[in-house]
């Protein structure tokens, strides 16, 4: 009976799954089949799951608790929740200090484009102000898009694109579209924080694969494969998230060739235009066979105007599109597509793109100086993208840094929140284009040095 109902607490069961037949679940627990039928028997008394005459039992809907994210993570532990970062960001003092958020500063961001973009909409037609957008989102953004992807070796049709309403929803999207709960899904380690999250939303099982500097570390990742047998494998391959590391070509060849067949793999791609050099992208060697490619534009342009994209297989688009209706009726605000789109098509994008690369390069050397004269090293120091991952000394707690960093108005991010095997413990994200405030190196040595041991 525990067994059961702690499959339908993980939602590894849901409601209309069929249950082991009587012999099946003996043979597998090691019990006698009368056992069995006496825990089956208690579990319809108590309303878990029903009999149907010649096909078995099911599970009830009623049986399904509310689904908490947290529940798992225990109230003294909360600074290692993927959650803890995205609460301490999103709702902290506009006051405060934010080194461990991840986007750039507002008076960084294109905004008097974004301005003219708004003015431009509201003398257009009434359509985009009150209308809902087509199922496949904007086709000014969407022929924008496959223009940019197609400088990235990403070759699409136009029935291989669609908008979502941001980089997240697509990821879900995918997710929605392949997995079922107890699936397993590969990600880095240490990766995008709220993958995680994402993936614990969708009940799956998440192993991690330790990430080098030029990508996931190969031997592991074929290991993992071999051994799970996953249905995603979910990465950011260029300027990764939160390393700053950028996959090379040899690497990316491997991924592709150990993936081959098995696996679906997801490749945001959410800060490519940062880089300063071409990148390798998973998506373009493919061909988007098995790459699914996402991204958005919350961190070049505005993250107010939520809008994401997929690109993928046309098969995979039909359906995603069929999901994205199922569950907002659309995808991204006409609004905020019209408007990116019209940042994007204008001459001073690449000027904005330019300008926040040669100001970031400079920052991820200060930054890393100011950081190494406090005792945190860099794990390396990145050749484009806003992220540094730092390690702390020896016997130093990132997550208690942050706790207490968080008295003086300072938000960090912990490596562990990072990691699927939460071994991250003595490193921590900084974003460099929001460490230029003093306080914060100030504030993290005395916490560094107020640590025992």
């Amino acid at each position: 009976m525990q067994a059961i109902r702690g499959r339908v607490a993980s939602r590894a069961l849901v409601a209309g799954d069929r249950l082991p037949s009587i012999r099946a679940l003996a043979a597998e627990t090691g019990v006698s089949p009368s056992t069995v039928v006496e825990a089956y028997d208690r579990l319809v008394a108590d309303g878990v799951i029903r009999a149907r005459r010649g096909a078995g039992f099911f599970v009830c809907a009623t049986a399904l608790p509310p689904l908490a994210l947290a529940q798992e993570i225990a109230p003294q532990e909360r600074d290692i929740d993927p959650f803890w970062v995205s609460r301490q960001s999103l709702d902290g003092d506009a006051e405060a200090l934010k080194p461990g958020c991840g986007w750039l500063p507002a008076d960084w961001m294109p905004v008097e484009a974004i301005r003219k973009g708004m003015r431009a909409l509201a003398r257009g037609g009434d359509g985009a102000l009150v209308d809902y957008g087509s199922t496949r989102g904007s086709a000014t953004l969407r022929r924008i898009i496959r223009g940019r992807l197609a400088a990235d070796g990403v070759e699409t049709s136009p029935d291989q694109l669609m908008l979502t309403a941001s980089g997240t929803s697509a990821i879900d999207l995918v997710c929605r579209l392949v997995l079922r709960p107890g699936d397993t899904v590969v990600v880095d380690d240490p990766c995008y924080f709220n993958f995680r999250a994402l993936l614990r939303a969708h009940q799956v099982k998440i192993v991690g694969v330790p990430y080098t500097p030029s990508g996931p570390d190969i031997e592991r990742f074929e290991a993992v494969l071999a051994a799970e047998r996953p249905k995603l494998y979910v990465t950011n391959s260029g300027l990764h998230n939160p390393t700053g590391a950028m996959v090379t070509a040899q690497t990316a060849h491997r991924v592709l060739s150990a993936a081959a067949h098995d696996v679906t793999i997801v490749e945001d791609d959410i800060f490519t235009d940062f880089a300063p050099e071409p990148l390798p992208h998973l998506a373009g060697l493919d061909g988007l066979d098995r790459v699914v490619r996402i991204g958005s534009f919350s961190k070049t342009v505005s993250a107010s105007l939520r809008c994401g994209y997929i690109a993928a297989r046309p098969d995979w688009i039909e359906g995603l599109i069929d999901l994205q209706i199922a569950a907002g009726f659309g995808g991204p605000s006409p609004v905020a597509a019209e408007i990116v789109a019209g940042v994007l098509a204008g001459g001073g994008y690449r000027r904005h793109i330019e300008e926040v690369r040669r100001r970031l390069a400079r920052l991820q050397g200060d930054t890393a100086a100011a950081l190494q004269r406090i005792g945190i090293k860099p794990w390396i120091v990145p050749r484009g993208g806003f992220n540094l991952w730092g390690q702390l000394p020896e016997g130093v707690d990132s997550a208690r840094v942050a706790r207490t960093a968080l008295a003086d108005a300072i938000v960090l991010a912990p490596g562990n929140v990072y990691s699927a095997s939460r071994t991250a413990g003595r490193f921590m994200r900084f974003n460099v284009a929001q460490c230029k405030d003093p306080t914060i190196f100030t504030v993290l040595e005395r916490a560094i040095k107020d640590q025992p041991g």
